[in-house]
C-alpha cells in the first residue's frame, strides 16, 4: 500500500486521512463488496434502509448501489472524503453522504434497517498491542459507538460488522444485554479468514453469549491476569498489528 502512515496512531488523525483522500483514489479495507456478498444477500434487502458508517474511498456503496441497494446513507469523519464521494456517486439517487463521528451520530432513534461497518471500528482499536487487554479510552470509544448504532437501528434492523476480529475477541465487545441484539457470525475469504458479525436488534443475547457477558462483568470486578504477547512494531500497517 503506497498510504501507510509514519505511525499506527495516525490512523486515528482525521488530518492523515484528509491528506490521503487527497490523493488515492480508492482502496477496500478487507476485500470488494464482491467478496461477501453472498453472505449479506441473507441479511440485507434490497428495500432497507441502509448505513454505511466509515465509508471511507471504497467502492463498496456504489457497488451495493449497482447490486439494487438505493437507500444508503453513509458517513465518514473525513470532510474530504465525504466531498470526494458525494461527488464521485451524484448521479445515484437515494445515495445520501454526511461527515459525521461514528461515536456521535446525528439520525434519530431507529432510522435505519440496517446499519454496516468494515474496518471501521478496527481502525478505533489501532493503538491496542493486543487484544486480551483493550484500553480503557478505546474501550469507552467501540461503547459509544456500539451505544449510537443500537439507538439508531430500527427493531428488528441489523448491524452488520465485517472485520478480520476473530469471535474469541470480537463477541467480548458485542455481547452486552444493553445494545438489545444478538449475534451471528460467518467467514469469508481464501488463506486469510474474515468475518462478518450480524447483530439483530430486539433479539436476546443466545445462552452462549449471555454467559460471556456475565462471566467479563465477573472478571472486571477482579485483577486482570496478564497474558504476554509478541506486538508489532508500530510503523506497520493496523491490520497487522492487532493479532485478532
Amino acid at each position: 500500500m503506497d498510504y501507510l502512515p509514519e505511525n499506527n496512531s495516525r490512523y486515528k488523525d482525521v488530518a492523515y486521512w484528509d491528506e490521503r483522500y487527497t490523493m488515492e483514489q480508492c482502496y477496500d479495507w478487507l476485500g470488494g463488496f464482491s467478496k461477501f456478498q453472498h453472505i449479506l444477500e441473507r441479511f440485507v434487502k434490497k428495500e432497507d434502509s441502509i448505513l454505511i458508517l466509515g465509508c471511507g474511498n471504497s467502492s463498496m456503496s456504489g457497488d451495493m448501489y449497482s447490486a439494487g441497494y438505493h437507500t444508503i446513507a453513509n458517513i465518514d469523519y473525513s470532510s474530504v472524503c465525504i466531498r470526494t464521494m458525494s461527488a464521485r456517486y451524484s448521479h445515484c439517487p437515494g445515495m445520501t453522504w454526511h461527515q459525521m463521528d461514528v461515536r456521535q451520530l446525528s439520525f434519530p432513534d431507529s432510522s435505519f434497517d440496517v446499519i454496516l461497518e468494515k474496518a471501521t471500528l478496527d481502525a478505533i482499536m489501532v493503538n491496542e498491542k493486543t487484544p486480551w487487554e483493550v484500553s480503557s479510552q478505546t474501550a469507552c470509544s467501540i461503547h459509544q459507538a456500539l451505544t449510537e448504532i443500537s439507538r439508531c437501528l430500527k427493531p428488528g434492523g441489523r448491524f452488520v460488522s465485517v472485520t478480520f476480529a476473530q469471535p474469541f475477541f470480537r463477541k467480548r465487545l458485542y455481547a452486552r444485554t444493553e445494545y438489545k441484539w444478538s449475534i451471528k457470525h460467518q467467514s469469508y475469504g481464501e488463506g486469510f479468514e474474515y468475518f462478518v458479525y450480524v447483530m439483530t436488534k430486539g433479539e436476546k443475547l443466545s445462552p452462549e453469549d449471555a454467559a460471556l457477558e456475565k462471566k467479563l462483568l465477573q472478571d472486571t470486578e477482579s485483577p486482570p491476569t496478564r497474558i504476554t504477547t509478541i506486538t508489532n512494531d508500530d510503523k506497520e500497517d493496523f491490520l497487522a498489528n492487532i493479532d485478532l
